[in-house]
């Protein structure tokens, strides 16, 4: 039997339409044209206080641990992405480092200017956004080791320091910003403070022990020094191999 002419079926999941919406996957059956409007309206989304950019950032200052279970367990529509999340904040503070020319003490690694070591290091210090994925998996696995009763598999510890090192990156921006536009020498302070930001939240996390503190401010330094000891074991070999 041939199917009336007047009955359309969604572009998306192929269900036959009616009203302006398909029932079964959402999708409008005629899409907006993009225009001024739609551009203001998508970057008011990203910055909106609901569930934008600066609720995120909000929830992250005020209740970290809470706000990453929530978005993990019950509601993942609260929060920005986290990879989104942790690129833009390595963002900010990669054009806030540039344009304002403080020291980056962040990832700073001296050694011979020839050494491959040396040129990866300069790569993770133009890339954070990448850099900081990298370096979230290497202290996931020594969370993991610290944290392993609590039952949270390495992704979902994965999630929580993209959110976490992201809020890190903007203290970091921050602490810079004061350090070079008022001459307030705090850089020292604010990347120290941005690494005491990052134990709290993971331990908060956890739940709200002294112990889940210290065992977060652990696992995340050494974290950081498992990452730097495979980049100079990776640099070294290559270097080894290239000179035969």
């Amino acid at each position: 039997m041939p199917k009336p002419e007047n009955i359309k079926n969604c572009k998306v999941c192929n269900s036959i339409l009616h009203g302006h919406y398909c029932s079964t996957c959402g999708h409008p059956i005629k899409l907006k044209r993009i225009n001024g409007a739609y551009i203001l309206s998508e970057i008011g989304s990203i910055l909106n206080f609901d569930k934008g950019i600066l609720f995120t950032i909000r929830e992250l200052l005020l209740r970290p641990g809470l706000s990453v279970q929530q978005f993990i367990l019950e509601d993942r529509n609260r929060l920005v992405k986290p990879i989104v999340f942790v690129i833009l904040c390595s963002l900010v503070y990669t054009l806030a480092q540039q344009l304002l020319s403080f020291e980056d003490g962040y990832v700073n690694y001296g050694a011979e200017a020839e050494s491959t070591a040396t040129s990866i290091f300069q790569w993770i210090s133009q890339h954070y956004g990448y850099s900081n994925i990298l370096m979230a998996v290497f202290i996931a696995l020594w969370i993991k080791v610290f944290f392993r009763k609590y039952g949270y598999n390495f992704f979902e510890i994965l999630i929580l320091l993209c959110f976490v090192m992201g809020m890190g990156m903007l203290l970091f921006a921050m602490a810079g910003a004061m350090d070079s536009i008022i001459e307030l020498k705090i850089i020292d302070k604010g990347f120290l403070l941005g690494i005491l930001y990052m134990a709290w939240a993971i331990g908060q996390f956890f739940g709200k022990k002294v112990w889940n503190y210290i065992k977060a401010f652990f696992a995340y330094m050494l974290g950081l020094m498992t990452f730097a000891f495979v980049i100079l074991i990776i640099g070294h070999l290559i270097d080894l191999l290239w000179n035969k």
